[in-house]
């Protein structure tokens, strides 16, 4: 899968998407895409699939991704706001960092 077809389904995942969603949960034991195996940690709220994604990431950003999803799901959100903050200034384009940093997982999870 292409790179603009992974951010495509993060996207729509990010949206609600059950289709999208249920694509990346499928792909995160398989996928050498960091991003996705973050994606599906966060989603399914399984912070042990992020040593996978920690293992496989092979950029700053992928690391990156990977830390402020571990600092999510650890409950530590003055460490998320500081690394999105700081990710943010390099990726602005960064939508799964964004989400993250804006809390509206927690907020879907909550409902």
């Amino acid at each position: 899968m292409t790179d603009d077809a992974v951010e495509n389904s993060i996207r729509r995942a990010i949206g609600g998407d059950l289709a999208a969603i249920s694509w990346i949960v499928a792909q995160a034991d398989t996928t050498a895409d960091a991003v996705v195996v973050t994606m599906a940690a966060l989603l399914e709220c399984h912070p042990r699939r992020l040593d996978r994604a920690r293992d496989i990431a092979a950029t700053s950003r992928d690391r990156q991704v990977v830390a402020i999803a571990r600092a999510h799901l650890d409950d530590e959100s003055e460490l998320v706001d500081a690394l999105a903050r700081d990710h943010l200034v390099d990726y602005p384009d960064s939508l799964i960092v964004s989400w993250i940093a804006s809390d509206a997982l927690r907020e879907a999870r909550d409902r």
